[in-house]
């Protein structure tokens, strides 16, 4: 495909895709504006950013605990990028479904996929196909009000596992354990509120398989286990080992010193007899287990009855080995919060065993190795679901200097004009959904907390937003009708 204009200029700008409105995305078409060709004058662009969600924001609005005190510092910044006016939303667009690859072709010269990871990574152990067994994304989906996944969640456990000893592990035993009525602060759905609120939960156990100096949350999710009221925070001393080179973590790693700090001083303020405790819920942690059975028994045939683990043991390189020891524990509901895992895109070439696009510094690649002309990736689906949220930004920006560098050798856009892909997708009938159209709902889910406040009375709990979960009416308040039911 080719243009007879000048790419970059004034009369011909430099058009760019993006797939995915999280943070990745909107980072990535951030970077862009925000390059020195840009601001030089040398380049123009226009951008625009695809969600398959009606709403942006991504992993920030599916993917993090409504209670975390940084989301908003987080939208906040993502809100004044898009609020800016130089970069479209498009949302509840399907890639794959509403747009192929041939049509980004068709209308972009470049194309930049931050699609993420939203599916929990395997655990393939005995049992985890048992009613009760669960992903923890699928329940992060659930809570955050995801449109996608049932209304309904099964909260009738009293003890519960977790398996994983990262950020979404403490996220999902925070949520299970945390009463219903101290997140009513937050955006969290009225369905997600009355489930929990009716939930009978009293034990919540998370287990990680190596050490207290090996964990992977942070601090910052450690702490705001504390912050839950009415819930006790139990360890167990003979989890606590440390070998040679969890003091060599420990002293080069601040942040890992900081952990373990918080974690001794927990089990040292803890009383010896822990019947003195008088919580109404416990959230145990536990190190030094690896799982290896989910089972049921005679009286739950294919329901999860309990989880068998073997004890494990440092090993000297900061990874552990099993001791050859088991323990059972009775749990009726098992979470496996191990990591996320991306999913493949139609017509991209994909990683099954990493769930990744394969891609050099962000350039895709083809099945034979080479670049794809004009296709890149960022975020998750570049690099897998590892890092914090931070680390996107300079992820991006490798992405977004290699399609700059490229920029010279890209495959012309055949029909660039940015009105065409308007008129495509209303030919199709895509109920496509705009930045203006998100002002619209983020404005009645505001609203909606109003007016929950107001009925409350002035002693009663504030709430900011009620988050509406319906896809079809999140479509129809963004496009500015009135929704029958939110």
């Amino acid at each position: 495909m080719s243009t007879n204009t000048p790419v970059g200029t004034a009369a011909r700008p430099l058009r760019i895709a993006v797939v995915g409105s999280g943070p990745a995305g909107v980072y990535a078409a951030d970077i862009v504006t925000k390059s020195e060709a840009v601001k030089s004058g040398e380049l123009t662009v226009s951008i625009d950013l695809f969600d398959r969600y009606p709403a942006p924001y991504g992993l920030i609005r599916y993917g993090v605990a409504p209670d975390h005190p940084r989301i908003k510092g987080i939208v906040n910044a993502l809100h004044k990028v898009l609020d800016r006016g130089d970069i479209r939303f498009f949302g509840n667009v399907d890639y794959g479904t509403d747009l192929s690859l041939e049509d980004l072709r068709t209308h972009y010269d470049a194309v930049i996929f931050a699609t993420g990871a939203i599916k929990d990574a395997d655990l393939n152990i005995p049992g985890i196909e048992l009613d009760g067994s669960y992903g923890g994304a699928d329940f992060v989906s659930w809570y955050d009000g995801h449109p996608d996944v049932p209304r309904d969640w099964p909260l009738d456990a009293k003890e519960i596992a977790v398996i994983g000893n990262g950020n979404v592990a403490l996220d999902v035993a925070r949520m299970l354990s945390k009463h219903a009525d101290d997140l009513l602060v937050s955006e969290i759905p009225d369905n997600v509120y009355r489930a929990l609120k009716d939930s009978p939960v009293t034990d919540v156990h998370v287990y990680g398989r190596r050490g207290p100096a090996q964990v992977k949350f942070t601090p910052l999710e450690l702490r705001e286990l504390s912050h839950s009221k009415d819930v006790d925070i139990i360890l167990y001393a003979e989890d606590f080992e440390f070998d040679a080179e969890s003091d060599r973590q420990i002293q080069s790693n601040n942040q890992t010193k900081t952990m373990v700090g918080t974690l001794t001083n927990w089990i040292a303020e803890q009383p010896e007899d822990l019947s003195e405790l008088r919580a109404s819920r416990r959230l145990h942690l536990h190190f030094l287990h690896s799982p290896v059975e989910i089972y049921d028994n005679a009286d739950a045939p294919g329901r999860v009855a309990g989880i068998k683990f073997e004890r494990t043991e440092l090993d000297g390189t900061g990874n552990a080995r099993g001791t050859g020891e088991f323990v059972d524990y009775p749990v009726q509901a098992a979470y496996r919060a191990i990591g996320y895992f991306g999913s493949s895109l139609p017509e991209v070439e994909f990683d099954h065993s990493k769930g990744v696009v394969p891609n050099d510094g962000g350039r895709v690649l083809d099945a034979s190795g080479a670049p794809v002309p004009g296709i890149y990736a960022t975020g998750w689906i570049k690099r897998g679901p590892v890092g914090l949220i931070g680390h996107t930004k300079g992820d991006a920006l490798e992405t977004v200097t290699y399609l700059l560098e490229d920029r010279d050798n890209l495959p012309l856009a055949a029909a660039p004009a940015p009105e065409t892909i308007v008129e495509l997708l209303e030919n199709r009938g895509v109920q496509f959904t705009s930045w203006e159209g998100w002002l619209a709902l983020d404005a009645h889910e505001r609203s909606l907390g109003e007016k929950a406040s107001a009925d409350a009375g002035a002693d009663g709990i504030q709430r900011e937003r009620i988050k509406v979960v319906p896809r079809e009416d999140m479509v129809e308040i963004s496009r500015g009708g009135v929704a029958a039911e939110v």
